[in-house]
């Protein structure tokens, strides 16, 4: 009994070791390789940070550029692509665009023709720009403008949503051009301008039409509102029962002196591309309008415009001292003026 007593306490104070944790030496080893893994990334981003403290490579994107392949040599220089700063021209980047410029003189139906061209889904002209003082008060300003019109940052009433095909502008002779005409006929050559020259033969006609309209301008016989145009056969009824008086006096002059700006705008940019119209042609055969269209590189398309004639009638009957004036031109260059030069 002694011997079993003895075994006894002998199993009692025979203490066997415990097992180890399979979880706490898992954890250790991940402890152990995550501060191996911080070590090793901490001595690679130092060795990448010795590297790049030189200049840093830049990586250029070369843009294919735009080409028109099936275009004769001589036409190339007209033909444009423009990048706009402030908008993307996305799928529409290699159309390309015709530049232009409307030459005329108030009254000479240049406001008719113009919305004729931006009925043409693809023609973008933008009215008279340098009606503003600002924007033509030297030729440095000139040519700004006509780098943000030509570049397709000059955004207008007349800017088109489809893909443009030819932009530009309507410009009095008086607006600037004659003035500053050798820095914008080399404008003109070295970014590929085309100029649209629209005139009026009969000079009389367009007299009148300014002094109708100058008189408008004060007595606003359409409700209170002056218009230069109208739309409708009621207004110009009410706008050409207005007969104006003509200075007889200064008549031979004045019709000299647009001769005279005419043939200088002319003479001035003979050396560009160039088209000669006039308004009394276009009234009689509206299919000049094709050739216009050709000339701005455009698809034909049928023209039409809103605007209804003001001036109708012989001109016998639209001024108040007729016989005055038949006086005045008969035996001058200007008697063909007196008689009627077109049919509406």
């Amino acid at each position: 009994m002694a011997d079993d007593f003895c075994d006894f306490t002998k199993d009692i104070f025979i203490l066997k070791p415990p097992k180890k944790s399979p979880l706490l030496l898992r954890m250790a080893v991940l402890l152990f390789a995550m501060i191996c893994g911080i070590y090793i990334c901490s001595i690679c981003l130092k060795q990448i940070g010795s590297r790049s403290s030189g200049p840093l490579a830049t990586v250029h994107v070369v843009e294919r550029p735009c080409e028109m392949t099936n275009v004769d040599p001589s036409e190339k220089p007209y033909i444009h692509f423009p990048k706009p700063k402030t908008f993307s021209r996305a799928e529409c980047d290699c159309n390309p665009v015709s530049f232009f410029a409307i030459f005329s003189t108030q009254r000479s139906g240049s406001g008719w023709f113009e919305t004729l061209l931006n009925s043409h889904m693809n023609i973008s002209s933008n009215g008279e720009i340098f009606s503003v003082k600002v924007r033509k008060s030297n030729a440095s300003t000139i040519l700004e403008t006509l780098d943000k019109l030509y570049d397709l940052d000059f955004l207008t009433s007349a800017s088109k949503n489809e893909c443009t095909t030819a932009v530009g502008l309507k410009w009095m002779l008086n607006q600037g051009l004659l003035q500053h005409h050798e820095e914008i006929v080399e404008y003109f050559k070295r970014r590929g301008v085309s100029a649209i020259f629209l005139f009026r033969r009969n000079l009389l006609r367009r007299m009148v039409s300014m002094l109708a309209n100058s008189y408008d301008q004060n007595a606003k016989l359409l409700n209170g509102t002056h218009k230069s145009h109208v739309h409708s056969p009621k207004e110009a009824e009410i706008l050409a029962s207005y007969k104006p008086t003509v200075n007889t006096t200064t008549l031979i002059a004045n019709l000299k002196q647009i001769q005279g700006m005419t043939a200088n705008a002319l003479e001035y940019f003979k050396s560009t591309r160039h088209m000669i119209l006039f308004y009394e042609d276009i009234i009689k055969n509206q299919t000049m309008l094709n050739d216009v269209q050709d000339f701005l590189k455009v698809p034909i398309m049928d023209l039409h415009s809103r605007q209804v004639k003001i001036h109708k009638a012989p001109l016998s009957l639209q001024v108040e001292n007729w016989s005055d004036v038949e006086k005045a031109l008969k035996g001058t260059p200007y008697e063909s003026f007196l008689h009627a030069d077109y049919k509406i």
